[in-house]
């Protein structure tokens, strides 16, 4: 990695300590923050223009911010108080896009982080898109569909107010999935007495897209793909690791497979399964029914298929033993900050050569320090992602036309959505000599464009 001059080095501290200042308590946003100031750091010393009319102070700041009561009544005539959450975090170049998140973790220094991290992403498919992320601190977890459709109800009678087709479209995130999608599009319809595009992530029969369940971990592959391609290599053979269990990961492990890839582990928030034979289509039906119809726990998979061994999670130890086993790439698919240090040692210890994120920043600074510094290939969330909102955007690009694609034909505008994201991240981490950076690369590429069009629309 290039050395940074003495002046990036006091702008990004001088940043920082504002940013703190300003929105305190919040250190995933302030993750997030650094890490792109960081990286576009040389870009502003290039570029004082962006720094004049500051830009990337500007895109730090929500254009909005709305949070909200969302009262319920559960199955036992208890009522109940949840809050609910959206940013908008930046439209120059689209409407906001990102998904919403129902988890009892769910905060607001969270959702800023997220809506951040999409403003870049966003920008990175070629879509005109916009950033956003919303939500709320519900836990769908053990709730009845009834009370689950009753919050959906409940939520979307405040966010209806301030989202639409050319305004916000919402998706799914952790704890909304088709289901939750159903509900909320359903209480939308009714309040506004329309049909229109209004969230992604629909039901096919109601205007929803292929492919777009698989997106995400769809897209992840491919971009690992071509990061490998890119130096003559491929996923043929390859003995992957993949933590999660949830949409991306079922869907990182489908893809994986086609490509003739091993993979031999995944997780879910009580502890994770190695089978050292691997997966295959039919032990990914098993996971897919054991998840997403009886909402069941992983330890069931250990039970089905005696090769998997099943390890409980221990919170009282400062790794993820599944991070310990060898393999030559890594899929972290679960959750934000879920490789630390230590874990990222591990792995380049296991002979892990690539690892690209399918969740949202799993790696925490001093993990991506010891990829990078290991000559580890990283493809960051922000890039390596991005298969589940530019599916998304082709889900909009469908509404407005009133057409359905096949499933072919959205799969391979996928596939050259992540090729062109990996050129954009290649090409910007050449031009500012950060070679072989993805980190940078994905950073620099998306703030480009975003800067850009807020330079052209003024102080708005």
């Amino acid at each position: 990695m290039a050395a940074k001059s003495m002046a990036e080095s006091n702008y990004v501290a001088d940043l920082m300590a504002e940013v703190r200042e300003k929105n305190p308590a919040q250190p995933e946003f302030h993750q997030a923050v650094q890490e792109v100031a960081e990286s576009i750091a040389p870009v502003l010393e290039s570029h004082p223009e962006y720094r004049k009319k500051k830009i990337f102070e500007r895109m730090i700041e929500p254009e909005r911010v709305v949070m909200f009561r969302v009262t319920w009544q559960d199955d036992h005539g208890e009522v109940r108080v949840n809050r609910g959450y959206r940013v908008q975090m930046n439209s120059a170049i689209g409407p906001y896009k990102g998904g919403l998140r129902f988890h009892p973790s769910v905060y607001l220094g969270v959702l800023k982080f997220l809506a951040f991290e999409q403003v870049f992403k966003n920008s990175l498919t070629t879509l005109p898109m916009g950033g956003g992320k919303g939500g709320s601190d519900f836990d769908p977890k053990g709730k009845s569909d009834d009370e689950v459709m009753r919050f959906c109800q409940s939520f979307m009678t405040e966010l209806s107010r301030h989202i639409g087709a050319d305004t916000d479209v919402p998706a799914g995130d952790i704890g909304v999935g088709g289901r939750e999608i159903g509900f909320l599009f359903g209480q939308y319809r009714r309040l506004r007495n329309e049909f229109t595009g209004v969230l992604t992530g629909k039901g096919t029969s109601w205007g929803g897209s292929m492919i777009r369940p698989e997106a995400t971990g769809y897209g992840c592959v491919y971009f690992a793909s071509e990061m490998l391609a890119a130096r003559k290599g491929s996923l043929q053979g390859k003995t992957c690791l993949v933590s999660g269990s949830g949409n991306v990961a079922q869907y990182t492990i489908e893809k994986l497979i086609q490509l003739d890839a091993k993979v031999v582990t995944v997780s879910d928030s009580d502890g994770y399964i190695y089978d050292e034979r691997g997966f295959d289509r039919d032990r990914l039906a098993f996971l897919m029914d054991l998840k997403n119809n009886r909402r069941g726990r992983i330890q069931e998979y250990a039970t089905k298929f005696p090769t998997a061994v099943y390890t409980a999670r221990n919170g009282g130890v400062d790794h993820n033993p599944l991070w310990t086993h060898e393999a030559d790439c890594a899929f972290p698919s679960a959750t934000e900050n879920e490789i630390n240090g230590k874990d990222a040692e591990n792995l380049t210890r296991g002979g892990v050569k690539l690892v690209a994120e399918g969740a949202n920043m799993p790696c925490t600074p001093e993990a991506v320090d010891v990829f990078h510094n290991s000559g580890v290939l990283f493809a960051p969330g922000k890039a390596a992602n991005a298969g589940g909102v530019a599916v998304s955007g082709l889900e909009m690009a469908q509404n407005s036309s009133r057409l359905a694609w096949t499933r072919d034909e959205v799969d391979n505008r996928l596939r050259q959505i992540m090729k062109s994201v990996h050129n954009t991240c290649m090409k910007a981490s050449e031009q500012y000599k950060r070679t072989d950076n993805y980190v940078d690369g994905a950073n620099i590429g998306g703030f480009l464009k975003v800067a850009d069009a807020m330079m052209d629309q003024g102080l708005v």
